[in-house]
């Protein structure tokens, strides 16, 4: 049988069927506020959801997956 995925790609992460299979995503002031995992992502294999303060600095660690995210458009 085969396998088949469907997707709906996001701006971070097109390209990629999972949540969190990069080490590092790049985010702008619209995905804001920042969570992890991204909207659009596939939620039944990954970990609860949290929201990641990511304002102050432009830079954010998930605690779950270690996934880090980087807010290019200060």
């Amino acid at each position: 049988m085969s396998e088949q995925h469907s997707s709906t790609p996001g701006a971070l992460w097109q390209g990629h069927e999972t949540p969190n299979d990069q080490e590092s995503y790049e985010v702008t002031r619209k995905d804001l506020p920042l969570h992890c995992p991204m909207s659009g992502m596939s939620l039944w294999n990954s970990h609860p959801r949290v929201f990641l303060p990511i304002e102050e600095t432009g830079h954010a660690k998930c605690p779950y997956c270690g996934a880090e995210y980087t807010l290019i458009d200060k």
